[in-house]
């Protein structure tokens, strides 16, 4: 399924970016943008809400709809590895890679097959507050936990936030690719805040690869029709003897190192940033 309109600009920005080696940079070109204070108001108006008995009410429609979603997306998605998450008990910081707004969809189908009623916590950005229509419903009031460029706030009430989720036992999804490169095979160099979080507060890094196969079957003009592959890879712990800041880097790099080889072996070549159209799973643009 393929949301959005005419995907060639975006295919464009993904080369231009992969040529700057600007891994982690902006690509969509129909994100609105908004002022400093109008992300304030948009968080604060939010937060506000979460305390409310009409926010449980709706967390409560909306986890139902996001549950009936993601059996219907995931019909044919299959997971995995998931026996190298034996040894993992209680909340844990999950990270993948970041091509399409429903791929968190397969992380909660991966989740819920390891645990039915496990509770999946997704780290967005807080201007998605702003989205109208039944996905700004769901932005709003599914297990979200929002990311702003207020220092204050993440310093404060972001950290509480994920601290409180992780210490019930519920999983976190954070991106650390940060912004989406639609149907983007490979995966990206990461940013450290899911590995200084991990460190930080000791919990583990639940390592993921979706792997996209392209399927014979049209989707629309551009592309044709994609099934995933949820790759769960070997754990990431936390060294309790090295400081938060030498786990955060030992962390990341090993989650990059088993990206990479998930990548290589999933579609047996090398990982290599040289961009190519068949980087763009079932891209029929070109």
């Amino acid at each position: 399924m393929i949301i959005g309109g005419d995907k060639g600009p975006v295919v464009a920005n993904i080369q231009a970016a992969v040529q700057a080696k600007r891994f982690n940079q902006k690509v969509e070109v129909d994100d609105p943008s908004y002022s400093t204070q109008e992300r304030e108001q948009v968080l604060a108006t939010y937060l506000k809400t979460t305390s409310t008995w009409r926010y449980r009410e709706r967390n409560l429609v909306a986890r139902g709809v996001a549950n009936i979603a993601t059996g219907w997306f995931n019909r044919q998605t299959q997971v995995v590895g998931l026996d190298n998450l034996a040894s993992v008990h209680g909340g844990a910081i999950i990270t993948s890679n970041h091509f399409n707004p429903l791929e968190n969809t397969v992380i909660r189908h991966m989740v819920h097959q390891r645990h039915q009623h496990q509770r999946l916590y997704i780290v967005c950005e807080d201007t998605n507050y702003a989205m109208t229509g039944p996905i700004g419903f769901l932005m709003r009031n599914y297990d979200t936990i929002p990311v702003s460029p207020n220092l204050r706030y993440m310093g404060r009430q972001f950290t509480t936030q994920l601290e409180t989720a992780l210490a019930h036992g519920d999983d976190v999804l954070i991106y650390p690719e940060e912004e989406m490169w639609f149907n983007y095979r490979k995966p990206r160099p990461l940013k450290r805040g899911a590995y200084y979080y991990a460190a930080s507060l000791q919990v583990p890094i639940i390592s993921c690869f979706v792997e996209i196969v392209d399927e014979p079957r049209v989707d629309n003009a551009e592309f044709n029709q994609v099934r995933w592959i949820c790759h769960v890879l070997p754990v990431i712990y936390p060294d309790p003897k090295l400081s938060v800041r030498a786990n955060s880097f030992a962390m990341i790099r090993k989650d990059y190192a088993q990206k990479q080889q998930a990548y290589e072996q999933a579609y047996q070549q090398a990982l290599t940033y040289d961009f190519s159209p068949q980087d763009i799973a079932g891209w029929r643009g070109h």
